[in-house]
């Protein structure tokens, strides 16, 4: 993001998007991470660090983190993880490599973002925090031009019988296109299709999918083929997909225009 895009946010107003710049900036964005995905959902993994309060891991180094900070104390209050092909390479792989074949999308010729590490301190859940991260990433996406937006959002718990509802109804209506449908892979692998469509209770189901996931379900996404099921993460895991040349207009205008509006990948 330009300092000029970053100028156009009012100086009064309650919060501010940017790329972190600073290795400080960097660390309250790992803190941040870490409050929400170890502390609050009980998740793990082999490079967080305890001792310093810090969820990390290699692929930190090679991508840009949006942070969201709150203008009345400092504070970092939002992430995002952003991971562009051309980072990715650099960095061996895209993150969520490990749990879904991603082929359908790196062998598409289409420039590509991986949204990952997605989080708001629990102080601004459910206002117009999250606006401003999207807003912030739409100014993303058209400085890079980006083709495609993918990244694993997360359930929270690894009991699939309990989301059985919701993982169904995913995969039954909001299933990717061939074109984009990336696969889930390894042990972990989960089939969605665990209940037949008729006797899933669509509203039970929808209130019980993230409001991140419906998020980008709203703006036009879908979801890949398979879940994955991250014991160390406490989470099991969907590839959401989104195509921004079948975006909702409508709904791209309300991400866009102002305030209004969690997941080690993804998540809110």
């Amino acid at each position: 993001m330009s300092q000029a895009d970053e100028r156009k946010q009012s100086s009064d107003a309650r919060f501010s998007v940017r790329l972190a710049r600073t290795e400080a900036e960097l660390r309250a964005a790992q803190r941040l991470r870490y409050d929400v995905f170890v502390t609050e959902l009980g998740g793990g993994g082999a490079q967080v660090d305890h001792a310093a309060r810090l969820e990390c891991d290699r692929f930190d180094a090679y991508g840009d983190h949006m942070i969201l900070c709150d203008n009345f104390d400092a504070q970092v209050v939002g992430v995002y993880r952003l991971l562009r092909m051309d980072q990715a390479q650099s960095a061996g792989q895209f993150y969520c490599a490990d749990e879904y074949d991603l082929a359908p999308l790196t062998g598409s010729g289409r420039r590509l973002l991986e949204l990952g590490r997605s989080c708001l301190h629990p102080k601004v859940r459910g206002g117009a925090a999250m606006m401003y991260l999207w807003q912030g990433l739409s100014r993303y996406i058209a400085q890079h031009r980006i083709d495609v937006l993918f990244g694993a959002a997360s359930f929270h718990g690894t009991d699939i019988g309990a989301l059985a509802q919701p993982l169904s109804l995913l995969h039954h209506r909001h299933l990717a296109p061939e074109g984009l449908r990336v696969q889930a892979i390894g042990d972990a692998h989960q089939p969605m299709d665990l209940l037949p469509e008729a006797s899933i209770d669509r509203r039970a189901a929808m209130v019980a999918v993230p409001p991140l996931i419906k998020a980008y379900l709203r703006l036009g996404g879908f979801v890949g083929q398979g879940a994955f099921v991250d014991h160390a993460f406490n989470t099991t895991d969907v590839c959401l997909v989104l195509d921004t040349a079948r975006m909702n207009p409508r709904q791209v205008r309300l991400y866009q225009g102002g305030p209004a509006m969690e997941g080690k990948g993804g998540a809110a």
